[in-house]
């Protein structure tokens, strides 16, 4: 039976047994009518007290309390303990949408590729997995959703990862895509993505074109494809790795700040990431107050330099700058100068295209000048040790990118959290179209303006969507553990 029904009997019976022995004392006793009066007092006074006994507890007590039924039929408000905070906390409003959010990927996980594919992968599974753990989205679980653009010839494919991304999007619940890794496979991602519109954040492109159309950049004329990438001219598509352009900003900062050179002789391999390197060189260089005696593009099929490189003698550089890769000059321009007089000991300087273990190997690190290279990409040794050892302990070794395919998953993470603070709602079900196009965009809004402090540094983007954390990692070629290869120098922020 109730209680409160339990309790009231009491009360009626208190009332009547006291007015029962009113009546009796009135009637046989003939007292004076104050004690009849007392007597009825101390009635009522006991069946007021008998009520509250019952009820004041359940008055004073607090919502939260353990009651199973409120006072006076008042429903008490039950409180589910949030992740994080105690039974007590503040109720915070239920989700309207689904409680689950994916976040997808699409990045070369097998064939060849898979060597700088996979770790990256499993950085944004930790991340995930963390954010899950420790229960980042109060109320949301969030749902890996990876996908593999390697195609038949067993390297990545740009048009599976066209097929990947159309998938994706075709679910409803995939919130935003970490990848891809290749820049070519970004050109045929970047124009469906745009059109869904669903946020795509690469951990490793670095072609300036994909962004850029400018004249600095060497993304003029046929090589401006921004247009193309970006069909409704707004901006989904972010990255965290910096350009191929700043790579030679950085290069000739350091070259003429640090080392004190100040007449730099440029070749590049007449192709666009050589040429793009070469002309962004020339610009700092000149810009810092360096001459360019000389600036020559050979074809990427030259193997013979001699010509040349007597012609870079006679101007009697400091420095030579090479934008290319090992393949297409950069090798074979290094081992030649040991037969030119006047060569033999100058600096010799590429981007990212000449930090190979082959160009290392074939040079070695104990004849000629110095050789010095640069890359995007912060060097693995620098990293937190706290990541490094949460990595390790769940994958092992960490991988060059895995650092940033860590911070982009965690990038998302945070647009999410703040897209559902801003009143965004997430979609009902896989299906909800509506809900998704309204949801990604806001996820897209909230990544525009974001400001992320992560393993790789302080992460934030420009109007293009690149990272405004322009950090260069310089190398010099030195014997490492006993082998040739490339030792890290120090870090240039390009401003």
């Amino acid at each position: 039976m109730d209680p409160l029904v339990l309790v009231i009997a009491a009360a009626l019976i208190v009332l009547v047994v006291g007015g029962v022995v009113a009546t009796m004392r009135y009637r046989y006793t003939r007292p004076n009518t104050a004690s009849v009066r007392m007597i009825a007092i101390l009635t009522v006074v006991l069946a007021i007290l008998t009520v509250g006994v019952y009820a004041l507890p359940r008055v004073t007590a607090s919502p939260g309390g353990n009651s199973s039924s409120g006072f006076a039929g008042s429903p008490t408000i039950a409180h589910s303990p949030i992740a994080g905070q105690s039974p007590t906390s503040t109720l915070t409003q239920s989700p309207t949408g689904s409680t689950t959010i994916k976040i997808g990927s699409d990045l070369p996980i097998s064939g060849g590729d898979a060597s700088v594919g996979l770790p990256i992968q499993n950085a944004i599974h930790l991340a995930i997995d963390e954010a899950n753990a420790n229960h980042s989205i109060p109320g949301y679980t969030l749902v890996f959703a990876p996908r593999d653009d390697v195609g038949p010839s067993g390297v990545h494919d740009p048009a599976v990862g066209s097929q990947n991304v159309t998938a994706l999007i075709g679910d409803a619940l995939v919130a935003g895509i970490v990848g891809p890794f290749n820049s070519s496979v970004s050109k045929a991602e970047m124009p469906i993505t745009n059109q869904a519109p669903i946020a795509l954040i690469s951990p490793s492109n670095t072609t300036p074109c994909l962004t850029k159309n400018t004249p600095q950049s060497g993304c003029t004329g046929a090589s401006d494809l921004v247009a193309t990438l970006r069909p409704t001219g707004n901006i989904n598509y972010f990255r965290i790795s910096v350009t191929d352009d700043n790579q030679a900003i950085a290069a000739a900062n350091y070259l003429f700040t640090t080392l004190g050179y100040r007449n730099a002789y440029v070749i590049d391999d007449a192709e666009s990431y050589g040429i793009g390197l070469a002309n962004n060189f020339v610009q700092a260089w000149k810009a810092n107050g360096g001459s360019v005696p000389g600036h020559d593009s050979l074809p990427a099929t030259t193997t013979n330099f001699s010509t040349e490189l007597a012609k870079v003698a006679a101007a009697k550089p400091d420095v030579i700058y090479f934008g290319g890769v090992d393949a297409t000059g950069g090798t074979a321009i290094r081992q030649q100068m040991l037969q030119v007089q006047g060569l033999q000991n100058t600096p010799f300087v590429g981007g990212d295209g000449i930090n190979t273990p082959t160009f290392a190997t074939t040079i070695g690190a104990n004849s000629g000048g110095p050789v010095y290279s640069t890359t995007a990409f912060l060097d693995v040794t620098k990293l937190p040790q706290d990541f490094i050892s949460r990595y390790q302990n769940a994958y092992g070794q960490v991988g060059t990118y895995s650092a940033y395919g860590y911070d982009c998953a965690n990038i998302l993470i945070q647009a999410i959290k703040t897209a559902l603070a801003n009143g965004a709602n997430t979609p009902a079900n896989s299906s909800d179209t509506a809900g998704a196009q309204a949801f990604r965009q806001a996820v897209i809004n909230a990544l525009k303006s974001i400001a992320y402090d992560g393993v790789t540094g302080h992460q934030s983007f420009d109007a293009n969507g690149d990272t405004t954390a322009k950090n260069i990692s310089v190398y010099q070629l030195a014997n490492v553990n006993g082998q040739p290869g490339w030792k890290f120098i120090t870090t240039v922020a390009v401003k």
